[in-house]
Order: structure tokens, then sequence, then C-alpha cells
């Protein structure tokens, strides 16, 4: 069966790569496109293909006064093909579950068939290579990776298409830090997908500054005729730059400086802090430990990176880092020995 949906995938991939006249195409470029996308096909098996299989139901021109032959499709054929390869739908097939949650809901909607088409594609191409990359490979995220807040997808449509059509939204919110629900009118700016939770970064109605607004703590969503009053300019990457995601507890970097055990300082080699780094052995250390100092912004994100660490790293610095361990450690020793 795999032989047959490879032959038929074969001839598809034949008939997108051959032009309309009076564009051309020549039998060994044609051999060439077609072991690129993964069909290792011999001339003649090629030549074959055209004249038997395809020439006459395809209406497939062959033009003879050139050698090699060139191939093209008759100009008032009703062929209308989809242009689809294996790297392009291992592209869209790997695609699709990160985009569910970035993109709108009528956007995932128009793109279903591709979708559809891509996932069809791979297989039935069980002999194609680069189709098992779908199998083979994954993306795995730092640290324990929580599963995805559920959201409701009327939230997410009427979010998502407030945000394209620059409209104002309003939102039955539940507050995390008091337990209640409140109806708010929110002027929507952005979208965040932050760990395993998606944030609409928006105005409220009678406040200037922004918030941000757990999409799965919306119980409800309902589209307003009023435009969003806020900022045509701005600008997301200035503001997640601006520590708006990071909890920083100033705005300037500090230097960390601190002793790391002999892995830590492995790993900080291959996969620097912060472009502004320095690891060099310690004099008075014959174990192996490091000494680190990088500039980093001071930012709860950086703290949280300290404190997976545990007893591979001793932090020298910055001081407030410094009081803030010892607290938590005490902290923590209460919590244990109690």
């Amino acid at each position: 069966m795999s032989d047959v949906k490879d032959t038929l995938f074969r001839y598809l991939a034949i008939l997108q790569l051959i032009p309309r006249m009076p564009g051309r195409i020549s039998t060994p470029s044609l051999q060439e496109k077609l072991k690129d996308r993964g069909f290792d096909v011999s001339p003649r098996s090629l030549q074959r293909d055209l004249r038997d299989k395809l020439s006459v139901p395809f209406s497939i021109l062959c033009h003879e006064e050139e050698r090699p032959y060139r191939w093209s499709l008759d100009a008032k054929t009703n062929i209308n093909l989809q242009e689809l390869d294996p790297a392009s739908a291992l592209a869209l097939n790997l695609a699709e579950g990160h985009l569910t949650r970035l993109l709108p809901q009528s956007v995932m909607t128009q793109l279903a068939p591709q979708f559809r088409a891509a996932n069809h594609y791979l297989q039935g191409m069980e002999k194609n290579g680069l189709s098992q990359w779908q199998r083979r490979v994954r993306a795995i995220p730092n640290g324990r990776a929580l599963q995805p807040a559920p959201i409701e997808p009327q939230v997410w449509e009427c979010v998502s298409r407030a945000l394209v059509e620059q409209r104002q939204v309003r939102v039955l919110y539940r507050s995390r830090s008091k337990g209640n629900s409140k109806t708010l009118d929110l002027h929507p700016v952005g979208l965040v997908s932050r760990h395993s939770v998606n944030y609409l970064v928006a105005g409220v109605e009678g406040y200037d500054d922004l918030r941000h607004f757990a999409l799965h703590r919306i119980r409800e969503a309902h589209p307003l005729a009023q435009g969003s009053s806020h900022r045509g300019d701005f600008d997301m990457d200035r503001y997640i730059a601006s520590g708006a995601f990071a909890s920083r507890q100033c705005d300037e970097e500090v230097e960390l400086v601190a002793d790391i055990h002999p892995q830590i300082a492995w790993l900080l080699n291959e996969t620097p802090l912060s472009e502004e780094q320095h690891v060099v052995a310690l004099a008075d250390h014959d174990n192996g430990w490091c000494q680190l100092r990088a500039r980093v912004p001071q930012d709860q994100e950086t703290l949280w990176w300290i404190f997976g660490l545990n007893d591979n790293i001793r932090v020298h610095g910055p001081q407030v880092w410094v009081d803030e361990i010892n607290a938590k450690l005490q902290r923590m020793q209460t919590l244990y020995l109690n």
C-alpha cells in the first residue's frame, strides 16, 4: 500500500513541477527537483510516467524538438494544484501545534485544510526520509512544563478578532488575587504567550496604564463597536524589553558574582547567561569550582534561575539577592524542621 501512495505522491509532485505553456522544464531538471523532494526516480521511469501515465489525462506536452526533451502543461488545462512538498508539509505539521495559541481562530480555520493536507501528505510518504522528521523530532522546554491553561474557544475568537480589528472588548474577568469576577471594558494592544499561559495586553476603560489579563481567566467576552483608544504605534518588542513580563526589581542591570559548580561553569561556557560574562577557575579551589561574573537584569526570572541551581551556586552579589537567598533559606529551614 505504501508503494501505491508513494507513486501517487510522485505523480502529484511531477504535476506541480511542470510549468504551463509557454514555460518548459527539461527531463534532467525535473528529475533533480523530484530528487530534492525525496523521489529518486530514473530518467527512463520518469519518461514512462510522463508519456504513459500522465500525458493524456493531464494534457502534458512533450517538446521533442529540444534535447533533452522539455515538458509543459497545456495552457488551457484546468488543473490547479496546490504546491506541497515534504519540506513544506513538515513545516506546516510542526507549526500547527505551536500556532494554535498564537493565531486568531479565524486564521486557524482558514489554515485547517493546509494542515490536514500536510498531515495526510506525510502519512503517505512512508519511504521519504524527511517525512520521518515528524515522528523523531521534538522540542522540549527548559524545566518542567505545565499543562496549558484551557481557554474558552469563544473567548479566544472574540479577543483575537478585537485585537485584529482594533476594537474594544467587554469581558467578565476572574481576579486571581480577589477570587471574584468583574466586568471590564478593555482596549487590546497585544497578546503574549508565556510558559503555559496566554496574556492579553490591554488598557482598561478609565485608566491610562497597560495591564495583563490571562485569557483562561476570562469567563465571557463580547465585542464592542467602539474602536480601541490605545496606541496604534504600540511596540511589543520594546514593551517586553522594558521588563513588563519580567518582574524587575530595578531598571538597571547588575553584576552577578557567584561561585559555581564545574558542571554549571561548563554549561555557561557553552550557553552564556549574558553577553557580558566571564567564567574563571577559582585559584583556592581544587574541586573545579569557578567564579562567575555576568551583567544581568535585576529581575525575578534571574533570581528563580539561581534558586533552581540549589547548592551548585553561591552568590556573593548583588547584596539584595544574597539577603533574599538567606531569607528564603531560613523560611525553608523553618518549614522543614517544624
